[in-house]
This record gives structure tokens, sequence and C-alpha cells, in this order.
């Protein structure tokens, strides 16, 4: 199942999804779900770094600690 969404692009940003669709023959929308799911799994990743920054139970080790640990 799937859902329609409309959203506005600014022209320039329209021409280059035109031209990158007629170029590979795929259609708009599946760049613009490419684009959005690399997006959301981005934001997911950062704020797992950030929710383990914050985390005080999560040690902090320097280089140096962390070279040794992993053998370099």
């Amino acid at each position: 199942m799937s859902t329609m969404i409309t959203v506005r692009l600014p022209d320039k940003l329209a021409k280059e999804l035109s031209n990158i669709s007629r170029i590979t023959e795929r259609p708009k929308s599946y760049f613009i779900q490419k684009a959005l799911e690399n997006y959301l799994n981005e934001q997911a990743e950062l704020q797992i770094a950030l929710d383990r920054l914050r985390d005080i139970s999560d040690p902090i080790i320097s280089l140096e600690e962390m070279r040794k640990e992993i053998g370099l």
C-alpha cells in the first residue's frame, strides 16, 4: 500500500529531479522516496549518537585508549 503526498519544490530542484528521472528512466517518486529514506535513516542514527553522548553511564575513552583496545 502507498500514500500519495504532494510537495512543492523550488524550480531548480524540480528541474534537477526531472533531468535525473529522464536520464535514468526512473520515476521522480523513486528518487524522492530514496532521498526521504536516507534522510530518515540519518536522522535516526544522529538521534542514537546524541542519546549515547548524553548517557552518563556510557564511558568516554580517549583515542589512545580506543587504539589500544582494538589493537592499533
